[in-house]
């Protein structure tokens, strides 16, 4: 399988068909039984856990199902931590993480706490966290997968439009509208590509 810059991707298949494993293999978490997973020409088995992390942190943003935001934090933490992880100065981060939400649609919901936002706004929330540090690949886990069908059909258009944008996005979906926006959809089952629509 070879994903191009820029492609828009979505995987789809029957639960237990090893998607979510595929994505996590894609971000680095997880390690192949076998084969060979290249990042930009680079072999990725070669690398140490610290050169993986490095690479994780600079190259990878992650958008999940669940959206693992910070409850203590506001919108803005949820996005600007992201930065202060990435060794950001202060002045850029703030700036940044206030771009990133206003670019989300959210830019009147800074200071609210996850548990004062919708499952659309904290799916919004996770994105824009995920774009922070200008990430090469955006992996998605069932990104509408806890939300309503309209929150749901908002962010199938805000991928496309991240995508229209230049940006490499993959993601494991049921949704229908979001994989009809991909540029190419995988079929797996039982741990194996079996096809592409």
């Amino acid at each position: 399988m070879t994903i191009m810059d820029g492609e828009f991707v979505a995987i789809v298949g029957p639960s237990g068909s090893g998607k979510s494993t595929l994505l996590h293999i894609l971000g680095l978490m997880d390690a192949p039984t076998s084969g060979e997973l290249l990042l930009h020409g680079r072999a990725i088995s070669r690398l140490g856990d610290g050169e993986r992390t490095t690479l994780r942190l600079r190259e990878i943003g992650f958008v999940f199902q669940m959206f693992n935001l910070l409850p203590t934090l506001t919108a803005f933490g949820n996005v600007e931590i992201a930065l202060r992880l990435a060794g950001m100065p202060g002045p850029f981060r703030r700036g940044k993480a206030k771009e990133l939400l206003e670019k989300v649609g959210l830019g009147n919901r800074l200071s609210h706490l996850p548990r004062e936002l919708s499952g659309g706004e904290r799916q919004r929330v996770a994105i824009a966290r995920a774009l922070a540090n200008s990430p090469k690949l955006i992996l998605a886990d069932e990104p509408t997968g806890n939300i309503d069908s309209v929150a749901g059909l908002a962010i199938a258009e805000l991928f496309h439009a991240l995508n229209r944008d230049g940006q490499t996005i993959i993601l494991v979906t049921h949704n229908q509208e979001i994989a009809e926006r991909a540029g190419r959809t995988l079929l797996m089952r039982d741990g194996q590509i079996t096809g592409t629509l």
